[in-house]
């Protein structure tokens, strides 16, 4: 049986906040963040406000580091059984709404280790003492309509996406006031994490005809958008906050492919921003996979107006216009530009490429790929060269 699961609630707009109210009646909120921007904003204090008028006791966890590790993990869990929330809610980046989806299964299974729930879709039934609210800062991650958390285990240095229906937040909150902060170099790479999101869910192998109308609707907003909001404009900002939403219900149902495999070992060794990582992959990752799905690119390209008569040209097309679009953004488009040196790629890049092959977004990827043929991937997008096997 195929599946198709989102928040039961999205609440959006500028002051979307306030419909925190509707949390009314429950007892307790747990609030997790990250460093200090959404304390700054004045975003978390807000959360706090309305939390409180409709009634419900408050309590913060801050600090939540970027690329979250298991023991702050751990760390939340325990926290929440001392103040046992009946609502957590969750405010900023992916990281503290990945690190908080993850608290939340140990909260409310303290038996279970991070072993236990690595493995794909075997989390325990959650929702037996909360819920879970999640309010994005930046417009790329999604985290808070997806049934993923990435998780990083410093001891091995891999990141884990974690994925579960069951980890799917209650309701998300898009205020489309908060990204109006984002910083510009922020703003290029979650948008461009949030383009690779749509681009992966649209030629992954459990895409649908309902993940596919929306992978479609957040490509297009995403390159109508993304450089106006790079630029500071508040509408396209605001549009950029729904456009990313659309692309992570697509690839929360759809599932990824290797551009994602590829940017979470990566990024855990080469210490490059996720959204960067993306930006510098699709391309060779397009490239790659163009072998077994050249008309579905060829479908995207047409969509946005990009030229070409065949469906190889309309591919070629898209991949200029992706590197045209990260030109335009100040992203290098190789790792070797990025700052890696040769001796640091030679040295991980196997164990990078074999540990990209075992990641879960491997499994939905649409041209199957074993560990030689990721390292060319890899070793093409550190240089810079053109996938052609």
């Amino acid at each position: 049986m195929s599946r198709f699961t989102l928040p039961r609630d999205i609440y959006y707009g500028p002051g979307a906040l306030d419909e925190l109210k509707v949390l009314a009646g429950h007892k307790k909120a747990m609030i997790f963040t990250g460093g200090s921007s959404m304390r700054r904003g004045g975003f978390l204090q807000k959360t706090e406000e309305v939390l409180k008028a409709a009634g419900l006791e408050t309590a913060l966890f801050e600090g939540i580091e970027p690329d979250p590790s298991i023991e702050t993990v751990m760390k939340g869990a325990q926290a929440m059984r001392e103040f046992e929330p009946d609502v957590i809610v969750a405010i900023g980046g992916g990281s503290p709404i990945d690190a908080a989806k993850a608290m939340w299964v140990f909260y409310e299974h303290p038996d279970k280790t991070f072993e236990d729930i690595k493995t794909p879709f075997t989390m325990p039934k959650l929702r037996n003492k909360a819920i879970f609210v999640a309010i994005p800062s930046t417009s790329g991650t999604a985290s808070e309509v997806t049934a993923f958390s990435v998780i990083t285990d410093y001891s091995s240095g891999i990141k884990y996406p974690l994925a579960d229906f069951e980890i799917t937040p209650d309701i998300a909150v898009l205020d489309t006031d908060i990204p109006l902060t984002m910083p510009p170099k922020l703003t290029a790479h979650t948008g461009m994490d949030a383009l690779t999101h749509a681009l992966e869910a649209y030629v992954a192998t459990a895409r649908s005809d309902f993940s596919d109308a929306l992978a479609l609707k957040a490509i297009g907003d995403i390159f109508d958008s993304l450089l106006d909001s790079y630029h500071g404009d508040k509408e396209a900002r605001g549009k950029m906050h729904i456009a990313q939403c659309l692309a992570g219900m697509a690839f929360s149902n759809a599932l990824l492919g290797i551009a994602h495999s590829l940017a979470h070992k990566t990024g855990a060794v080469f210490h490059i921003p996720h959204g960067c990582c993306n930006a510098i992959l699709l391309p060779s990752v397009i490239q790659y996979n163009s072998r077994v799905c050249m008309n579905r690119y060829a479908a995207v390209a047409r969509y946005l107006g990009l030229p070409g008569g065949t469906d190889k040209q309309l591919t070629d097309s898209l991949v200029k216009a992706i590197c045209a679009l990260n030109k335009e953004l100040g992203i290098e488009q190789t790792y070797q530009a990025n700052g890696v040196s040769e001796e640091l790629f030679k040295e991980h890049a196997e164990a990078i490429a074999h540990n990209a092959v075992l990641d879960p977004c491997t499994l939905a990827n649409p041209r199957p790929i074993d560990d030689e043929a990721m390292l060319k991937v890899l070793t093409c997008a550190y240089y810079g060269k053109p996938v052609t096997f």
